[in-house]
């Protein structure tokens, strides 16, 4: 089974996608912000994160640009989650090493539609 860590300061959003994620057969890991992330994936790397762009202590730009440049960070599958249609912020988060983006509020299709390409690779 692959590992995932939902990153996201809102406990309402890190349940909900939780449940949609272990539907899909992922092993899920959760941080509240940032540097909690790092801290995990520098115990153990997961196979992917789904990543809030907008939280305290470390932002998901912040994280994701930390992430890539560590040993391993390279490997996981990231999908970035903003509230913002913000196609700059998005450009700037595919440049640092984002997988995939989508906009919140997202359902279980949006989700799974994400996470079952990085099951298949």
């Amino acid at each position: 089974m692959k590992s995932c860590l939902i990153v996201d300061d809102s406990s309402v959003v890190r349940k909900v996608a939780r449940r949609i994620l272990e539907d899909l057969d992922y092993i899920v890991e959760e941080a509240e912000d940032g540097q909690e992330a790092f801290d995990k994936c520098r115990q153990e790397m997961p196979d992917a994160i789904l990543l809030d762009a907008s939280m305290p202590i470390m932002t998901g730009l912040e994280f994701l640009k930390l992430l890539r440049a560590f040993v391993g960070g390279e490997k996981p599958h990231v999908v970035y989650c903003t509230i913002e249609n913000d196609i700059g912020a998005i450009a700037m988060a595919l440049k640092a090493g984002a997988s995939d983006y989508m906009m919140k509020p997202f359902d279980r299709q949006i989700l799974e539609s994400k996470f079952e390409l990085a099951q298949a690779a």
